[in-house]
């Protein structure tokens, strides 16, 4: 219990410091509807530099807070729902699957706008925000029910140099079901249905479709835009996230999504300093809603591994796990045996080094 509260606390006291991460990041995620109730979330994360992500498994039961220690007026909760999610810098958790199969993912908007003045409503910090939503709701339906009344105020401190840390955030469930919340002078705007499956970053939600509708009337078999920016990330996976075969196989699902997600990722090397819009994509994730896998996917590594729900010990009281620390583990244990290393999680992944290994973890 302690090892879980020390780290809630960091996540927490860390906020600040996330605020600048999520500055300059951008991103793209849609959501495939196949057959069979096959239903699979893809996104990027285009950030400016590495952002040294991790990917934790948190049990149910954990007790936390969404502001800092001092603070007396902020959001408390016990995690209903255990979760693998993804966290930059180790700081804030930014995507992420629980093990009712929804989805969350945070992605840049820089029309958010979450300040009200004289708002006494209990504070929740944007680093944890994600992660409130993966602990507390199964399906978007719970998720807008328990957000749409606005009962808590975003904490999202300007940086030293006057940048902002703007957002918005998407959910998807195992049914298909999607909801995009956004903040908007102030209030909180909600998008919900199975048409929202697709977010990009500006401008806001509802005139990204008005865009879309126009290049749906040209046809994306005669032209798509095809720059890097948002609204044409935005146009080009709304197209292809519905034309790529529809299946129940997951085995052609996921390879779909993913050549979605590379479609709309930002070259590596490339970002724009007075548009945080555009920057390099630096990761893929795509989560599996119907058969509970969570795949990663970094640039820098031309490698996919996968955690499988089954394997994983969402119990309250079992211990939250980093997997990035445990891959690290099992790499040096490979090395030093120069054979193939088991363990009780069902990951792959290959490690090109000076000659190639296949890493399986069954």
């Amino acid at each position: 219990m302690k090892l879980r509260t020390i780290f809630c606390m960091i996540a927490l006291l860390t906020l600040f410091s996330f605020a600048y991460i999520v500055s300059i990041k951008a991103c793209t995620r849609a959501v495939y509807l196949g057959e069979g109730g096959m239903v699979v979330t893809g996104r990027t994360m285009d950030w400016k530099e590495d952002p040294q992500s991790n990917i934790y498994l948190f049990p149910r039961g954990l007790q936390k807070r969404a502001a800092l220690p001092g603070n007396k007026n902020t959001v408390t909760w016990t995690s209903k729902y255990g979760s693998v999610s993804t966290a930059g810098y180790d700081i804030g958790i930014c995507d992420g699957m629980n093990e009712k199969g929804l989805v969350a993912n945070l992605l840049y908007l820089t029309e958010s706008d979450y300040y009200r003045p004289n708002d006494t409503r209990p504070a929740m910090g944007i680093s944890i925000w994600t992660q409130y939503v993966l602990d507390n709701f199964a399906t978007v339906e719970e998720a807008v029910a328990g957000l749409k009344d606005d009962t808590f105020r975003i904490d999202a401190p300007d940086l030293p140099n006057g940048a902002k840390s703007t957002l918005h955030l998407s959910v998807s469930d195992a049914t298909g079901n999607s909801a995009i919340f956004e903040y908007i002078q102030g209030r909180l705007i909600v998008h919900e249905g199975k048409d929202c499956q697709v977010m990009t970053n500006s401008p806001t939600y509802d005139k990204q479709m008005t865009l879309n509708d126009y290049w749906k009337q040209i046809g994306g078999m005669v032209m798509l835009p095809g720059t890097n920016r948002a609204s044409d990330r935005f146009v080009r996976a709304s197209f292809y996230i519905n034309v790529i075969p529809k299946t129940s196989d997951f085995k052609l699902a996921v390879p779909g999504v993913f050549s979605v997600m590379r479609n709309v990722s930002v070259p590596l090397g490339i970002s724009v300093p007075d548009q945080p819009n555009i920057a390099s994509t630096r990761w893929r994730t795509v989560s599996d809603q119907k058969n509970k896998v969570y795949y990663f996917e970094s640039t820098l590594n031309p490698d996919v591994f996968w955690v499988d729900f089954k394997d994983l010990d969402f119990n309250v009281g079992a211990p939250i796990k980093n997997f990035g620390l445990l891959m690290e583990k099992f790499m040096q244990e490979m090395l030093q045996d120069n054979l193939r290393t088991h363990c009780r999680f069902h990951f792959y992944l290959e490690f090109r080094l000076c000659f190639n290994f296949v890493w399986v973890l069954a």
